[in-house]
């Protein structure tokens, strides 16, 4: 079975979950704490997009291998929690494993 879908999810799982923290730990501080609004609107555009892209890709990936809607949900509740795409990845790696071995 092709895993690109379900490798491409994982990346972009990594990139947004990094792109959150960075908003979060070094973006939002400068903003406020050195009235630097820059970082906050560039950081935050990518993240934005980022977010976008993990989940519609989580959708796809879940209608790719016909997983059930609770999957989808959990990486939705995942791509709002910090560190929360890291901790669905390892699920995802996981269901990555399993494919391979068929």
């Amino acid at each position: 079975m092709n895993l690109k879908p379900l490798q491409l999810l994982r990346k972009t799982g990594i990139a947004e979950g990094i792109s959150f923290l960075v908003l979060l730990l070094i973006a939002m501080p400068l903003k406020y704490l050195f009235d630097f609004p820059l970082a906050v609107k560039y950081v935050g555009w990518a993240h934005g997009l980022l977010f976008i892209s993990y989940i519609a890709l989580s959708w796809f990936v879940k209608e790719t291998y016909n997983w059930p809607l609770k999957k989808f949900l959990f990486a939705f509740i995942a791509a709002w929690l910090p560190l929360g795409t890291f901790v669905y990845d390892k699920q995802l790696k996981k269901e990555e494993a399993i494919l391979q071995s068929k």
